[in-house]
């Protein structure tokens, strides 16, 4: 399952019957319409009404019939704020607030969707390949869901590392070291946050080292492992700069990325071709000889 330092955390029956129960007293005291957000908000809104026990709480099939809405989770807010925006004034609620404690930041699996964690994530990946028109039971697709949540496994692997425990020193090797290190052409796989398309390019390191060194194969790792992430090209160039600089010590670290973001290429402008070119230089990289040096050689 893909997750980064959280944990998962499956959701009991039994906590589920006391989140209802909460939600069912915070309910109008005289007549009650509750319209079950889809799709999770259907059994959560059957819970609430279960623990309501009260002919004057009932379902509605329609929003703008409901008093009020019972979704079965509040994770970013964008939903209970859509609702709340098209029907001023009516209460909307969650059994699971994903914004709180002791729920912040996990991932959360409910009864409903079953034990096997990639459940949710595949039946999701079925729904968006309905949304853009296909079947997802066509014989070509009948294994996608599966195959898409292992391939975001390996495409965003990179929040499962801890960059410290990626970067290791040296000073045995490190003696009268003090000439640019420099590595070339690295391999950037990533994917922009905006849209979850992909970007592809090459990053150029180098540091001066300052009695410490790393293992040359290191660096690349250390790219990998920020790349695999959610990013703009701008911050993925600052985060490799700011882990060598940090965890090194160097007196110098220079970055350059040059990358295609498909973003670009096949929506919007739809322009091909081209590259987006950021950098990120650090102590003696910012001036002089060694800033010369270092960006020759990056072209």
């Amino acid at each position: 399952m893909l997750r980064g330092r959280n944990a998962v955390i499956h959701l009991s029956h039994n906590l589920l019957l006391e989140k209802a129960a909460e939600v069912a007293r915070k309910l109008p005291p005289k007549r009650c319409y509750v319209y079950p957000v889809p799709r999770g908000g259907v059994p959560a809104a059957y819970l609430v009404l279960a623990a309501a026990a009260r002919p004057t709480v009932r379902i509605v099939d329609k929003p703008e019939l409901a008093t009020v809405f019972v979704d079965d989770l509040v994770d970013s807010g964008r939903t209970r704020a859509r609702y709340m925006g098209r029907y001023p004034g009516k209460p909307f609620f969650g059994l699971v607030d994903k914004s709180v404690a002791p729920f912040k930041g996990q991932w959360l699996v409910f009864p409903w969707e079953g034990a096997e964690q990639h459940q949710s994530i595949e039946d999701n990946i079925v729904r968006v390949l309905q949304y853009i028109g296909e079947d997802p039971q066509r014989e070509g697709l009948k294994d996608t869901p599966k195959r898409v949540a292992s391939a975001l496994g390996e495409w965003f692997s990179g929040y499962k590392v801890n960059p410290h425990e990626v970067i290791r020193a040296f000073k045995d090797g490190a003696e009268e070291c003090d000439e640019m290190v420099f590595v070339k052409d690295i391999p950037v796989y990533s994917h922009c946050e905006h849209h979850l398309a992909p970007i592809f390019g090459r990053a150029t390191v180098a540091y001066v080292p300052n009695k410490r060194i790393i293992g040359l194969s290191k660096i690349p790792r250390l790219v990998e492992v920020f790349a695999r992430r959610l990013q703009v090209q701008e911050r993925l160039t600052n985060q490799i700069s700011h882990a060598l600089a940090t965890m090194l010590k160097p007196r110098g670290v220079g970055v350059v990325i040059k990358a295609r973001h498909l973003c670009m290429e096949s929506r919007g402008i739809k322009q091909q071709g081209h590259e987006t070119i950021t950098s990120s230089l650090r102590g003696v990289f910012k001036k002089g000889t060694v800033r010369a040096e270092f960006l020759s050689l990056a072209r």
